[in-house]
């Protein structure tokens, strides 16, 4: 929504999350860019730990801004994403948190604050797909937009020591995730596009509406963030050696005999499990489920890029 030089100028809304610290001050930053651009002085609204950016979010919408930007972590960006899904204001990033995977899948700068400010205020809009969550049946549901899972990687984000990720960053996973390690699978089917059945033991059961993780590594290989499809990826390792199999069937991508790893795709699903598992998504841990649906809102989120991203991800032009 440009303005033009005789019409009212741009404003932002900034959602930041108080407790990611940052050398930089993102405030004056943002301020600096603003006035530089000629918009006017930016909304700042702070999260809770009541409100972790849904309430903020609805406050910027009512103010009619331009763009929301949300400062911080992948759970600070999902919540300000679910109010803003359906609507047409783009939502910007400025990455502050430990995993930053939105961010990372939309080529946005994860180490650079003042290019993230760049590409939130000056960039192209694209829309991507939000994928929406129901745990148990429950009436009101969530929303995710990299991945969610249930079993033994919600089990890794529910166990991971805040001290050491604040010390260590996004190692502190590895940690948990070696702890976690031990454990039993469990009976699990799992229904895609209300048809088709697959049932088995595994560890975990996945879903990502786009690939790419920490260190480069793409957890749903080819996965598109605007394609209108839910990718799902079951872990089930087998024998004593069995997470070395998980290990070489994502290297394998899940092809190959006897692979740990299987890929499906398709645009809704739903888990069953014999026993409630962990929970989680875009790495909040959400408690346990034994039951949850997954369904892709195509095109529901308008975000702001960085002009001329490439990232494979993104299959869409930006608008002209």
């Amino acid at each position: 929504m440009a303005s033009s030089a005789a019409g009212p100028r741009q404003r932002a809304a900034v959602i930041m999350n108080p407790i990611k610290k940052t050398d930089v001050d993102i405030r004056a930053l943002v301020e600096s860019a603003c006035r530089d651009r000629g918009w006017e002085q930016p909304l700042w609204l702070e999260t809770t730990k009541e409100d972790p950016g849904r309430g903020m979010a609805k406050e910027a919408l009512a103010a009619g801004v331009d763009v929301v930007i949300a400062a911080g972590g992948d759970g600070t960006v999902r919540c300000v994403a679910a109010e803003l899904a359906g609507t047409d204001t783009p939502l910007g990033l400025i990455p502050l948190g430990t995993g930053n995977l939105l961010a990372r899948n939309l080529d946005i700068a994860v180490d650079d604050p003042a290019a993230a400010v760049a590409a939130a205020l000056g960039g192209a809009d694209r829309n991507i797909d939000v994928v929406h969550v129901t745990l148990d049946r429950a009436l009101k549901g969530d929303v995710f937009l990299v991945m969610a899972g249930l079993g033994y990687d919600a089990a890794l984000m529910g166990d991971t020591n805040d001290t050491l990720k604040d010390r260590v960053g996004w190692l502190a996973y590895i940690d948990a995730g070696i702890r976690n390690l031990p454990g039993k699978p469990v009976k699990s089917t799992i229904r895609l596009d209300g048809g088709k059945e697959i049932s088995g033991y595994p560890r975990s059961v996945m879903g990502g509406n786009c690939g790419k993780i920490m260190g480069g590594l793409e957890i749903f290989p080819g996965a598109r963030i605007d394609d209108g499809l839910l990718d799902i990826m079951t872990m089930a390792p087998k024998g004593r050696l069995g997470w070395l199999g998980v290990v070489a069937g994502l290297l394998r991508r899940g092809k190959g005999r006897g692979t740990s790893v299987e890929y499906y795709q398709c645009k809704e699903a739903e888990i069953f499990t014999q026993t409630p598992q962990e929970f989680e998504v875009d790495g909040d841990h959400l408690g346990q489920a034994s039951h949850v649906a997954f369904r892709v809102d195509p095109g529901a989120l308008r975000v702001r890029m960085p002009q001329g991203t490439k990232d494979p991800a993104i299959l869409t032009d930006p608008e002209v």
